[in-house]
């Protein structure tokens, strides 16, 4: 008989912190390819430079740390950051905010504290908050489906690199559907969807957007079959987040929150949900600690959405419960196989 000769846990299969990471990374790829479909390749264009700065950042502070590039740099931790990212963005964002993102996300976020594994925030996030904080309206240049296709590349190259075709791809921007709502609050939704285009066909979460959390979702399902994660977190947030939008939903006659349907196929749901919310470093640990995490992400999620003044309210949930993550690990810490519960008394007498 064999002896295992690794440390326990014992795995069936070998793996490494690369091969996860490319395995998430390819399970991006529908989403990408949605966002690439109905906001044009200004979506490929940040995914490139952010890839590029976030890989120069991370050469740097290991460079500066005296650690092994070669060793550190194959793990793609900084390219799925950088993906992770570049999705969360406009297309077409300036080269500088990208610049400044990836800035946030690899130096402060994750290699100031030590590098992946010793973060206790999730590097996307920091940066898309950071940058949502300090540039809202760059932020907010979201290019409408429906235009997106009268933007030629090299214009798209222009405004990524100068600016020069700003005033040109400004005819083409639009409010996504979740900022629709949140600026009609004073409207029927059967009002909006019946003037705003990105609901005159598709109706139930926006134009495009519906196709883009399905792309997220079927990835989320591939990670969730390869068993890259538990399904605890993603499961409860999804769940807390659709009975709080059913609870609150008066069908219509007030815009002030919108249908379930709509917080869940429409803006970063299915992104946070599979691939931001399962980060193993920033997460809880414990199944029962996933499921408390998951669940109160969703609960923040409707919150912000609903009555703060932020239309997708995932980065803060978030790293909201990024803070709250090793309090949550503290109270649901599983028994250790063999002991007792605290509260018998182990040489009590009868």
């Amino acid at each position: 008989m064999a002896f295992i000769k690794a440390s326990s846990p014992h795995a069936h299969q070998v793996g490494n912190t690369g091969t996860v990471m490319l395995m998430v990374l390819a399970a991006c790829i529908p989403g990408i390819l949605a966002l690439t479909v109905f906001f044009g390749a200004g979506v490929l264009f940040n995914i490139v430079l952010t890839s590029l700065f976030c890989l120069g950042f991370e050469a740097a502070a290991l460079k500066l740390r005296n650690r092994k590039l070669s060793f550190y740099l194959k793990d793609f931790s900084a390219i799925l950051t950088a993906v992770l990212l570049a999705i969360a963005l406009p297309p077409y964002a300036p080269w500088w905010l990208l610049l400044c993102g990836a800035f946030f996300a690899i130096v402060v976020a994750k290699q100031l504290y030590g590098g992946l594994g010793f973060n206790p925030f999730n590097p996307a996030m920091i940066g898309y908050i950071v940058l949502l904080i300090s540039f809202p309206l760059e932020m907010t240049q979201w290019l409408s489906p429906e235009g997106f296709a009268h933007v030629s590349i090299g214009d798209g190259l222009a405004q990524v690199f100068s600016g020069q075709a700003l005033s040109q791809i400004d005819g083409y921007t639009a409010a996504t559907p979740l900022d629709v709502i949140k600026q009609n609050n004073t409207l029927l939704l059967e009002n909006i969807y019946a003037q705003n285009s990105l609901f005159s066909q598709a109706s139930w979460a926006g134009l495009g957007w519906e196709w883009v959390n399905l792309g997220f979702l079927l990835g989320g399902l591939f990670l969730l079959y390869k068993k890259v994660f538990t399904w605890h977190a993603p499961v409860c947030m999804l769940l807390a987040l659709t009975i709080l939008s059913a609870l609150f939903y008066d069908g219509g006659s007030s815009s002030s929150t919108g249908s379930p349907l709509l917080h869940l196929f429409s803006g970063g749901t299915m992104l946070g949900a599979f691939f931001i919310i399962t980060d193993p470093v920033t997460s809880s640990t414990s199944n029962r600690g996933r499921m408390i995490y998951g669940a109160l992400a969703g609960v923040l999620v409707f919150l912000i959405r609903a009555w703060g003044n932020y239309p997708d309210a995932i980065a803060f949930a978030v790293l909201l419960m990024n803070f709250a993550a090793p309090f949550i690990d503290y109270y649901t810490r599983p028994r250790t196989y063999g002991h007792k519960k605290a509260h018998i008394g182990i040489n009590k007498k009868p």
